[in-house]
């Protein structure tokens, strides 16, 4: 049966890879070559393209493709009351890769007063017909890259006021995309998902963090999040492993964190990571309330290789083992650019892939 609210049977998880042009104007504006008012202009024109382009492949879920960000995460961080950018000591491990030196950091009280995404996302709905969806990092985003130094002890000598606060500024943040006509919004959770590692979790540990009690709080925010919503409003969550440049960064499956999954945080759906064994098995869906919608990423972003329809339905079919049919629907794993860099794929194997999503759904659902 076909779904005609959010989440949707073919859906997918926000960012896309960005144009040459697109590129090419962001290296001149960070030069000074060009202005602000110009690199808008080319944004809004290479939006513009990539929403039609969504819209003919048959999606009904639409984004910008995160088109205006540097980062999955940090574009949002920075704009939050309290934050700052900062350069840290060097980037985050990937397998064989390490980030940009960047981060975000708290040195004031964290708060929401308004945020340049708000105007992001009228521009998004003001130029489709189908169903806006904005994208913005959970809130563990913050404190789960590099723990501590995310937060001054000038700013917070308690960690647990911290969280209530950051708790109480995505919960104004979401309300404000509600009120400017939001009604699909997505929270990116790497955190939650990183602590199926094991190693991740031992690190946690090391510095001084307790990995059962981190995930409590990354829920907790998440539910803090939603704590003022319409009641048309949608809010997923995606789970990922860590997406840059085609690499990740752990592994493991989803049963260590399946309580406060499922049982804890208040979401109305997740879009899961299933492209590959490092995800685990699907036996964790078992405890999936029935109110609860679950979109299986199981194909990826990171390579370009066309996944075969006949192994998908499969997938699907070993995935409704442990949950029921309808509650299911079918996505990519991850974006195909968390950062403006994008993986190693070309466009036309990306809208490729988002085509053949949307086919296999028909098939299945009608």
């Amino acid at each position: 049966m076909k779904r005609h609210k959010p989440p949707f049977r073919a859906d997918h998880v926000g960012s896309l890879l960005r144009s040459a042009v697109l590129k090419d104007a962001r290296a001149r504006s960070t030069k000074g070559e060009i202005s602000a008012a110009q690199i808008k202009a080319i944004e809004d024109r290479e939006i513009a393209r990539v929403i039609k382009k969504q819209e003919e492949v048959g999606l009904q879920s639409i984004t910008d493709g995160e088109f205006r960000r540097s980062w999955w995460h940090l574009d949002f961080l920075w704009g939050l009351d309290g934050a700052e950018h900062y350069v840290m000591d060097q980037g985050i491990a990937f397998q064989g890769v390490q980030t940009r030196a960047e981060g975000a950091r708290i040195v004031g009280k964290v708060g929401f007063s308004g945020h340049p995404m708000l105007e992001h996302f009228k521009f998004l709905k003001a130029n489709t017909k189908a169903t806006p969806k904005m994208t913005i990092p959970a809130p563990s985003a913050l404190y789960g890259r590099t723990g501590r130094e995310a937060v001054t002890k000038e700013a917070y000598p308690s960690l647990d006021q911290f969280f209530v606060d950051l708790g109480k500024a995505y919960a104004k943040a979401v309300r404000a995309f509600a009120n400017v006509g939001c009604r699909y919004l997505q929270l990116d959770e790497v955190f939650i998902a990183m602590l199926c590692d094991p190693q991740y979790r031992a690190k946690q540990s090391a510095r001084g963090d307790d990995p059962v009690k981190l995930a409590n709080i990354y829920a907790d925010m998440i539910n803090a999040a939603m704590s003022d919503i319409p009641k048309d409003m949608t809010i997923t969550m995606h789970m990922c492993r860590g997406n840059y440049r085609s690499t990740f960064m752990g592994a493991g499956g989803y049963e260590a964190v399946a309580e406060v999954l499922f049982n804890r945080i208040k979401v109305h759906g997740y879009f899961m990571e299933y492209d590959s064994e490092r995800a685990g098995s699907f036996e964790p869906l078992r405890l999936v309330p029935k109110d609860r919608t679950v979109v299986l990423g199981l194909v990826t972003t990171k390579t370009g290789k066309l996944e075969s329809r006949d192994l998908i339905k499969q997938r699907i079919d070993e995935a409704a083992k442990y949950i029921s049919l309808d509650q299911l629907c079918l996505s990519p794993q991850c974006g195909f650019a968390s950062s403006e860099e994008g993986n190693t794929l070309a466009e036309d194997e990306q809208w490729a892939k988002l085509a053949m999503i949307v086919e296999t759904t028909k098939e299945i659902w009608g």
